[in-house]
C-alpha cells in the first residue's frame, strides 16, 4: 500500500477521567485549538472532543465520532476517527488510526471519500502533533 502525506497539525489538548470501565480508566480528551495544514490548505483552527479507553492489555482504544472539525478560508470539514494508542515513557500518549472527513468546502474536496491514516502524539503538557498520510 502506498501512502501519500497530507499534512501536519499541531495542537493543544486537555484530558479528563470518565467514570472506569469497571477497572480499566476512560477518558475524554478535548482539543481546543490547532492549526497546520492539509491536502496544502492551511488549517487556522482545528476543535476536536474523543474519548478513549483502556483495554486489558494497557493499550488504549480511541474514537471521535464526527465530534473534530477542521476551519479553512473557504469552509470546514468535520471528521470521525478511530486509533489504538500506548501510554509514552514521558507520561504522553501515541495513537496510530484512521480518520475521514467530510467537506463542502472547495479547497478541502479531496478529503471527501479518502481513507486517511494517522499518527497523534501528545506529551505529558499536552502538545500534540497530528500528522496525516492518504492510504491509496
Amino acid at each position: 500500500m502506498a501512502s501519500e502525506k497530507l499534512g501536519s497539525i499541531k495542537a493543544v489538548s486537555t484530558t479528563k477521567t470518565l467514570p472506569a470501565n469497571g477497572t480499566l480508566p476512560r477518558f475524554e480528551v478535548t482539543v481546543p485549538s490547532g492549526s497546520g495544514t492539509i491536502a496544502g490548505v492551511d488549517i487556522f483552527q482545528m476543535m476536536a472532543t474523543y474519548s478513549a479507553e483502556m483495554r486489558e492489555d494497557g493499550t488504549l482504544y480511541g474514537e471521535c465520532p464526527n465530534s473534530g472539525l477542521l476551519l479553512a478560508a473557504d469552509g470546514v470539514a468535520t471528521f470521525r476517527a478511530t486509533g489504538v494508542g500506548t501510554f509514552t515513557e514521558d507520561g504522553g500518549v501515541a495513537f496510530k488510526g484512521m480518520v475521514y472527513f467530510q467537506t463542502s468546502a472547495p479547497s478541502l474536496a479531496s478529503l471527501n471519500g479518502a481513507a486517511i491514516v494517522y499518527n497523534w502524539d501528545v506529551d505529558a503538557e499536552g502538545n500534540a502533533a497530528w500528522e496525516l498520510w492518504e492510504w491509496k
